[in-house]
């Protein structure tokens, strides 16, 4: 399945752009195409930033940032969809960056995988008076 999307989406990409470039012309595409990379870096900052200050703000507290993380993955991804030329994956990296629809798929990946993820492991009691 991966490898069929892998050689499915450029090939949707590639007809898209030749679509659009039939009917607005090659310059404005182009022009489209480095637009949509250009805003999406900025969003891409944007967003980057906020999700490593609040990461901070959960370390500091002494709370473990696993949203943070995953938000910085998903925001990690929608940046390279973003500098990956065309409109369908500009489309998804551009979703992946709004923080609502990244909240949305969160929610949804906790509730399919919930029951499937399981943490195994040891402990040891140590007193602070030890330190």
């Amino acid at each position: 399945m991966p490898l069929f999307l892998f050689v499915l989406i450029p090939v949707i990409e590639m007809w898209i752009l030749i679509e659009v470039g039939s009917e607005i012309g090659a310059l404005p595409t182009i022009a489209l195409v480095v637009l949509t990379a250009t805003l999406g870096l900025s969003l891409l900052k944007q967003q980057g930033l906020s999700t490593l200050m609040s990461a901070r703000r959960k370390m500091d507290a002494g709370a473990i940032p696993a949203s943070e993380l995953v938000n910085g993955v998903m925001i990690a991804v929608g940046g390279a969809l973003l500098l990956t030329p065309g409109f369908v994956t500009d489309t998804v990296g551009f979703v992946l960056l709004i923080p609502q629809t990244r909240r949305w798929l969160l929610f949804r990946l906790i509730d399919r995988y919930r029951d499937k993820i399981v943490i195994e492991g040891e402990f040891q009691r140590v007193d602070d008076k030890k330190f």
